[in-house]
Order: structure tokens, then C-alpha cells, then sequence
């Protein structure tokens, strides 16, 4: 019975801290796990020591994630160190020789170069992690929010003060490729939840990469965040306006284009779009759908009666959307964007 009892999957996500530490010492063996329990107190040895006697079977898969886990921290140690990276080298060339050593951590540093930060910053709630940021100092949000994409960023500008955030935009569009050892520093003063995030080196900054936040965010703060750039550099703001695509912009469309567009508009939104747009916008929409088409749209925004400000601009932030999507993927082309267009 007692054989039976002890034959159970172990998972490693069922494995705590302890657990993981004595299988990390099973793994590398006796000689370099002693160079491990070096750093570690009396108590830990002994209840290191404890979990090892306990340990049951574990396979190879877990084992190798547990490695990992273990090499992925000392990368993180290593930035702000004389540890890290060259510490856990050198314990596993002890363990599995120089070849496999170098192999090992190729492969985790390659993961992390691709993936280490960005991917739970992206799955992050953006009003989450906006209340998390709005308290920081605008240089640090700035780091953080280029590491995200154009829409989330987005989306967390708009739970920061847009007196705040016209500082922040400020800083992102000026910004240039960031040293890792100082991203290793903001992650430590935000904290583990929301910093082991950030990808070494990697920024997405400048006037083009703000200007393609701007596209999603509605009028009123988006003339708000762009007053507070204009305030602290007025040639860079326009920089920003003439690289930003805004609904009045569809005027600047040729025909084609415009009905390529429509096909992926469904009619309750766009009657909604069009509410606030310019009567020239209106006349040069109108005039590339079909007259029964033109009928239906126009029964539409009679039935709809008034709508909310707010409502509006999301239906013009979504329409903006579908044609960048579509200028990405090569069926349109986006010419002669005028800044100067103003929404009423």
C-alpha cells in the first residue's frame, strides 16, 4: 500500500519553492549542488535536505522546466550582478560539462529574448495595470507602455490623468532604445507583478509609434494627450499629427479604397461613425455605396436617433482600425493624411 500511496504525477506546477530546490540539487548532482547550498542559510540546508529524502519520481520533462525556471532567474540576477548568468554557467558546466552547459543556456536565453516580459504585460489588464502605473513617475510609465502594442497602450493611457499622460506621450515620442540594465531597474522598483515583464532591449518609441497609439484613442482624450506634448515641444506634436490617421482622413481615400473598407463595416456602426463626421466626409462615404445600400444607412441613423458623444468616437476609433488593419496587409494605401481635420 504504501508503493502505491508514494506513485503519483508529479506536475510541475504542483511543486513549491523547496520542492523545486531539491530537485534542481538531484539534477545538476552531488558536486554542483554543493556549490548551490553554498549561498543558502543552516535552516534552508536542512529543509533542502528534508524535501530531497521526500522526493518521489519525477520525469524528465519536469525536471527541465525546473532547470529552466532556475536559469531564467539567475539571467534576471546576472543584469544587476557579478551572479547570474556567469554563476549559473559555471555551476552547470560542473553539472553537465562546457557543451551541454552552453547548449542549456543558449535555449533559455533565446526564450527570453523572444518572449520573457512581453507576453504577460500583454495579457495584462489594461485597467489593472493602468491604476498599477498611474502613481509612477511618467519616465517609468513611458518605459513600460513602449513595450506594449499601439492598442493596449492605448487603453492604459486612458486610466492615467491626461494631465500625466500628455507627459508621458511626451517621453515615448522622444524616446530611443533602452539599456536592459535599466529596465532590469524599473522592473525592480514597480515590483514582480508587473515588471519580470519588460523584453531586454526592446522599445517601441518614438514619434511614429505614439502616433499609431493616438489612432486608438477617441477625440477628446487624444486632443488632450496631444495638448500636453504640444506644451513641451510643438514641432514634435505636429511630427505625431502628420503621421496619425484620424476618421476626417477617410476623405484622403480614393474611392476603391473606401468600398474595400465599407465591406468590413457592418451599417449600425458606420451610421454611428458618420454622426459626427464632416458633411464632406459624409458626401465622399455616401457616394462610393450603392443607392439601396445608401437608403438602408440612412434609415439606419434615422431609427438610431441621438447618441453619445463617446459612443461615436469609439464607432470612428473602430472604423480607423479596420483601415490600418487593411493598410498592413497590403489592400489599400493610406496618402495625404491631413492633420488639420478637426471632429465636430
Amino acid at each position: 500500500m504504501s508503493n502505491v500511496a508514494r506513485t503519483r504525477e508529479v506536475t510541475f506546477e504542483s511543486l513549491n519553492g523547496r520542492q523545486k530546490a531539491a530537485l534542481l540539487c538531484l539534477a545538476l548532482g552531488t558536486d554542483a549542488a554543493a556549490k548551490v547550498t553554498q549561498r543558502l542559510s543552516t535552516d534552508e540546508v536542512d529543509m533542502l535536505s528534508y524535501e530531497i529524502a521526500r522526493m518521489d519520481d519525477v520525469t524528465g520533462d519536469v525536471v527541465d522546466r525546473v532547470l529552466e525556471e532556475w536559469i531564467e532567474s539567475a539571467i534576471g540576477i546576472g543584469s544587476l550582478s557579478n551572479g547570474g548568468v556567469e554563476y549559473a554557467r559555471e555551476v552547470l558546466e560542473k553539472a553537465f560539462g562546457p557543451g551541454k552547459a552552453a547548449g542549456i543556456l543558449r535555449r533559455v536565453q533565446g526564450q527570453l529574448a523572444d518572449t520573457a516580459g512581453l507576453t504577460r504585460l500583454r495579457r495584462a489588464d489594461p485597467q489593472q495595470l493602468g491604476n498599477t502605473l498611474r502613481n509612477e513617475h511618467p519616465q517609468t510609465i513611458a518605459l513600460v507602455l513602449a513595450h506594449l502594442d499601439p492598442q493596449q497602450t492605448a487603453s492604459i493611457l486612458k486610466e492615467i490623468p491626461s494631465s500625466k499622460g500628455g507627459e508621458v506621450v511626451y517621453r515615448m515620442a522622444g524616446m530611443e532604445k533602452v539599456q536592459p540594465e535599466m529596465l532590469m531597474l524599473i522592473e525592480r522598483h514597480i515590483g514582480s507583478d508587473a515588471s519580470a515583464m519588460l523584453a531586454e532591449g526592446t522599445v517601441s518609441g518614438g514619434p511614429k509609434a505614439v502616433a499609431e497609439v493616438m489612432n486608438f484613442i477617441s477625440g477628446t482624450l487624444e486632443k488632450e494627450l496631444l495638448e500636453g506634448v504640444e506644451q513641451r515641444d510643438p514641432e514634435l506634436c505636429e511630427v505625431i499629427k502628420n503621421l496619425m490617421f484620424v476618421f476626417e482622413d477617410l476623405i484622403s481615400l480614393d474611392d476603391k479604397a473606401i468600398q474595400r473598407v465599407l465591406r468590413e463595416v457592418e451599417a449600425k456602426s458606420l451610421a454611428l461613425a458618420l454622426k459626427a463626421a464632416s458633411p464632406e466626409l459624409k458626401a465622399k462615404i455616401l457616394g462610393c455605396m450603392s443607392q439601396r445600400a445608401v437608403a438602408a444607412l440612412q434609415e439606419e441613423m434615422e431609427m438610431m436617433g441621438p447618441a453619445r458623444m463617446k459612443d461615436v468616437e469609439a464607432a470612428q476609433t473602430a472604423f480607423v482600425s479596420q483601415v490600418r488593419r487593411l493598410e498592413e496587409l497590403g489592400e489599400i494605401v493610406i496618402g495625404g493624411k491631413g492633420g488639420d481635420d478637426v471632429l465636430v
